[in-house]
């Protein structure tokens, strides 16, 4: 069931875990997440940047994305989602990504994202308010969740990028939720975006914590949420380096550090990279041992993009051969099947680990099922 994102982060805050939120950009990675997390009967967070909805319109120079790409991408995101999710026995939000300004935020919302973020924390903390609370207010009166972030992230992602970090004020953080009436909150407290996330990444949970603490003294209702959460395994980047492919200094963010952050206030977690990986790897391995693949005219245009750019390992720079399929799903011949296949094998790998890892197993069940008209009422007695 597709249900908005505050009643899955009122289960983590109530029973003490983390929820991890999968980045999808094709339509096999949205039933790869749901699929894996139905075997564990966990609740789901699937998440699409705001250039992944770019891309999902068929834009594949998807740093170009226009407002009208976004549009036509939400809607087959969110009709993927909804195939997979309708009939499924546990709850399912799908959540905007970095969305980068109100256009961005009403695509997704109008397409049928549940749950949504509007990244203003390159802002003047004024402005970043501001534009939060226009977001909250739209998206709240249609019964959709909100994230806001404040304080900013090192790294790249997408159109999201900083050489250096700015960490979260905790006084500013009670501000910005007394202000904004946001559900969730994403703090800047040592992640990074990207695989490179330097030799010794070390977040300081402190900084959750006091957050939390003072929200909790003041009375507010939010939940916290973990950027640029990736642990990059050591195991996949070597497994890629050995097949041909060129990724340096890639490290992520220790397992038991999130671990921890998840009982100090932390209660969402995102990931995108290890997914990212894990994908490439099987693609490279199939073509690399499959003499026959690199010749099949039906799905050789993906080796040939890979072959050329050893450095790059998100499968939207490879996968436009087959453009049809990512976005709407359909799998003309065995060939395509086979490349499918093997992506959906990818995201379960990583997906299903930490979903483990990070406490999830079993609480679908704990999830307070609320529908989109549910929650825009319980908002118009919250005061919107």
């Amino acid at each position: 069931m597709l249900i908005p994102l505050r009643p899955i982060l009122d289960a983590t805050e109530k029973y003490d875990y983390a929820q991890g939120a999968f980045n999808v950009n094709a339509v096999c990675q949205a039933k790869a997440v749901i699929e894996v997390h139905e075997m564990f009967r966990s609740p789901a967070i699937l998440q699409g940047a705001d250039l992944a909805n770019g891309f999902m319109g068929g834009r594949t120079d998807f740093m170009n994305a226009t407002v009208e790409d976004k549009i036509k991408g939400a809607k087959n995101i969110a009709d993927a989602v909804k195939r997979f999710a309708v009939s499924s026995p546990i709850p399912v939000a799908l959540h905007l990504d970095h969305g980068r300004d109100f256009a961005s935020v009403k695509a997704a919302i109008d397409g049928g994202y549940t749950s949504v973020m509007i990244d203003g924390s390159s802002l003047p903390l004024e402005e970043n308010i501001e534009l939060t609370r226009e977001v909250v207010k739209y998206a709240h009166e249609r019964g959709v969740s909100v994230e806001g972030e404040l304080g900013v992230l090192a790294g790249v992602e997408d159109h999201v990028f900083s050489e250096g970090s700015t960490y979260t004020n905790p006084l500013d953080a009670i501000r910005f939720f007394k202000a904004t009436k946001v559900d969730a909150l994403a703090i800047s407290y040592g992640t990074m975006h990207g695989a490179n996330k330097g030799a010794h990444p070390a977040v300081r949970k402190e900084i959750a914590i006091a957050v939390k603490e003072c929200m909790l003294h003041e009375g507010i209702k939010g939940t916290l949420v973990s950027h640029g959460s990736s642990t990059v395994p050591k195991y996949i980047v070597d497994e890629i380096n050995a097949l041909g492919g060129d990724i340096q200094g890639a490290a992520g963010i220790p397992l038991e550090q999130l671990i921890e952050v998840s009982h100090c206030g932390i209660g969402k977690i995102n990931v995108d990279t290890d997914i990212r990986l894990a994908v490439t790897r099987n693609i490279r391995e199939y073509f690399v041992g499959s003499k026959s693949a690199r010749e099949d005219s039906r799905i050789n245009g993906i080796w040939h993009i890979m072959e050329s750019n050893p450095k790059a390992f998100d499968p939207r720079f490879y996968l436009p051969p087959i453009m049809d399929t990512v976005m709407y799903g359909n799998v003309p011949n065995e060939a395509v099947e086979t490349i499918t296949e093997l992506i959906e094998k990818g995201v379960k790998e990583v997906v299903g680990k930490l979903v483990v890892d990070f406490g999830q197993v079993g609480k679908a069940s704990k999830v307070e099922i609320r529908t989109l008209d549910e929650m825009a009422e319980a908002y118009r007695k919250e005061g919107i």
